[in-house]
């Protein structure tokens, strides 16, 4: 299982990303290889946000209708206890400005034993996971 997060899904459809390319490959892996793939509604709610402020409404809400019928991608929704163990993490990295979008996907990864993580983020690293396909910047 590789979750999947929000930089991944901003480069793929943003061609003017920096990591678009990489995103790219990244996503014809998983579809060429039908590896297992994972998000969080937090996840998609920035990235669906970030999307309609540089896009627009209706590219942001096109690309999310394909996310949310993608049959390769699970969705995984928060309980509350995810939610408040999230700020522990929020905590635990306070010095190294992770947000807690990133806070929660720590922990529900942690929670579904997940290492790899498709994303550009660095801080992913941070707090223990891989970077997923490695190679990609």
């Amino acid at each position: 299982m590789i979750f999947v997060d929000t930089g991944a899904f901003v480069a793929r459809y943003m061609a003017r990303d920096e990591h678009h390319e990489d995103a790219l490959v990244g996503f014809a892996l998983l579809e060429r290889d039908r590896v297992p793939a994972a998000t969080s509604i937090h996840v998609l709610d920035e990235t669906i946000t970030l999307l309609a402020r540089w896009a627009g409404g209706g590219f942001a809400a096109e690309r999310a209708r394909a996310i949310f019928a993608s049959r390769a991608l699970q969705v995984w929704r928060p309980t509350e206890d995810h939610e408040v163990e999230a700020l522990q993490e929020l905590e635990r990295f306070a010095d190294q400005g992770i947000g807690y979008t990133d806070a929660l996907s720590f922990v529900l990864m942690r929670e579904r034993d997940v290492a790899e993580a498709f994303t550009f983020d660095q801080h992913f690293q941070l707090a223990g996971f891989s970077l997923w396909p490695a190679g990609i910047s």
